[in-house]
């Protein structure tokens, strides 16, 4: 029989769920959305990325991540250039107004992995994060199936 409770995507789903909500909650105080969160926190850890890399980071779609990027924009918390030899590539860079209220969320962020991660051991931790960026990468053989026309629902 189907035990959901055990289920893993489930189980990453409901975790998820329960911090994002919490979270989106704080950021609401900075005038962010998570999205926004996600791209501010991708570029704190590597300024200057292009467009597809900083989809790729964030688990954004291209065509939403452009929507998201322009109301960014406009809300002064970064920039976006286009490269001076390939007019096709956008670079994404925080602007200082990004970067201050990238380090004002940091430490919010933190405690709430800090409170999710609580009573497990530093070996724990390292595990357990390693472990999902191996079940995130296991996930690439599901590209084969949705491009053979198949989609599958977690």
């Amino acid at each position: 029989m189907f035990n959901l409770a055990v289920y893993l995507p489930y189980l990453v789903n409901r975790a998820g769920v329960r911090l994002a909500e919490a979270f989106s909650d704080e950021l609401e105080a900075y005038g962010v959305t998570l999205p926004m969160w996600r791209v501010m926190a991708a570029l704190d850890h590597r300024d200057g990325q292009r467009v597809g890399r900083l989809a790729a980071m964030t688990s954004i779609e291209i065509s939403t991540l452009s929507r998201l990027l322009a109301a960014m924009e406009r809300k002064e918390l970064l920039s976006r250039r286009r490269s001076e030899t390939d007019a096709r590539s956008v670079t994404v860079s925080l602007t200082d107004y990004g970067r201050g209220i990238t380090d004002k969320i940091i430490p919010t962020a933190l405690r709430y992995e800090e409170v999710a991660l609580a009573g497990f051991s530093a070996a724990e931790v390292e595990a357990l994060k390693a472990m999902l960026v191996r079940v995130f990468e296991n996930l690439d053989a599901l590209d084969s199936v949705a491009s053979s026309g198949r989609r599958q629902i977690a």
